[in-house]
């Protein structure tokens, strides 16, 4: 038995899930004729209380695509420093834009109004770059799943307005914070000029996210996608998985959580464990005490055919998803009891 704890994007697809991406009705969406891409983008753009929505094969394209809309070459976007947008997005706000980051130091990939508000540039100052774009990322990837406070959010967006600026989300994780929450789609819709939404990991469809916005700022999207290659032709089979998991699978998402919050504690008992961040999605990620090292820790959970992810600067990583069954998570939890060095 294999046990893949190194991402939540590591999911496929299920029998009826299948069954439903199989009985898809489909058209040429390059030419906005397939019906099942267009349901989904309808569905989730009123989800959020926006106008439009358009469909991209990943999430890095998405966030990519609303940089640009947001910005020109020259510009600048504020993000926290542990941000996907920045980190691994293989420098594609500066290839792709021409735009440069300033990056804040954040709590667990979090930022804060007055942090934004002293990273704004004078527009004045012409010897600095134009501030244009405010990113977030909730829930945070690299701060382990962290959910940002909707208050704290609003905050944000009150400096966004008063200085002009653009206030894109990254929510590739976004449904793990609705869950964790209790949170309605709206109160981000009302936030935010353009969300993206993932569907691949916490959802467990086999690829996809969507941009949110205005009806303009989709149009213009459209075309930016174009440019990035992004137009798929019969795509309904791959937005049906979408419709399902969103049906189907975000309630769900708290079993992830639960058993989440359950391997932090019992790494929590380890005597090798330095420290275990705090739980509120579905990633846990943790630190070893010095003298033993995570290559040593990560091969004696492979001898046990369990997997997980080494995420740099000394923090291992596991991540909860739909495949991950009470079965393998009972044999984790027992394999962790009894590891030793």
């Amino acid at each position: 038995m294999e046990i893949n704890l190194f991402s939540d994007t590591v999911t496929k697809p299920t029998q009826e899930m299948l069954q439903f991406m199989f009985n898809a009705k489909v058209g040429d969406d390059v030419f906005k004729l397939d019906p099942t891409v267009n349901e989904l983008e309808e569905t989730l753009a009123d989800l959020f209380g926006k106008e439009a929505a358009l469909f991209f094969p990943s999430g890095t394209m998405a966030n990519q695509t609303a940089i640009k809309l947001h910005t020109n070459p020259g510009d600048e976007l504020i993000c926290d420093k542990w941000a996907h947008v920045f980190l691994y997005e293989a420098g594609g706000v500066s290839f792709n834009s021409g735009v440069s980051c300033n990056l804040i130091d954040g709590n667990r990939g979090m930022i804060t109004a007055e942090q934004v508000e002293r990273a704004i540039n004078d527009p004045e100052f012409y010897h600095a770059p134009m501030t244009k774009l405010v990113c977030v990322e909730n829930t945070t990837n690299k701060g382990g799943g962290a959910c940002y406070d909707i208050e704290d959010l609003r905050k944000i967006k009150d400096v966004c307005t008063k200085h002009n600026l653009k206030f894109h989300l990254d929510g590739a994780r976004l449904w793990n914070a609705l869950v964790a929450k209790k949170q309605h789609p709206r109160i981000y819709g009302e936030l935010f000029d353009t969300i993206s939404v993932c569907l691949s990991k916490g959802l467990g469809a086999p690829i996809g996210s969507v941009l949110i916005g205005s009806k303009e700022d989709m149009k213009r999207a459209l075309r930016i996608r174009k440019i990035f290659g992004g137009g798929m032709r019969q795509a309904g089979y791959l937005a049906a998985a979408g419709m399902y998991a969103l049906q189907n699978n975000i309630s769900r998402l708290e079993e992830d959580h639960r058993k989440a919050k359950e391997l932090g504690k019992i790494l929590e008992t380890l005597p090798f464990i330095y420290k275990v961040e705090p739980i509120e999605t579905n990633i846990v990620i943790f630190t070893l005490k010095s003298g033993i090292t995570e290559t040593q820790f990560m091969d004696k959970l492979k001898e046990k055919n369990i997997n997980i992810s080494n995420m740099g600067q000394g923090k291992l990583r596991m991540v909860t998803h739909l495949d991950y069954k009470q079965v393998m998570h009972d044999y984790v939890m027992e394999t962790l009891s009894k590891i030793s060095f």
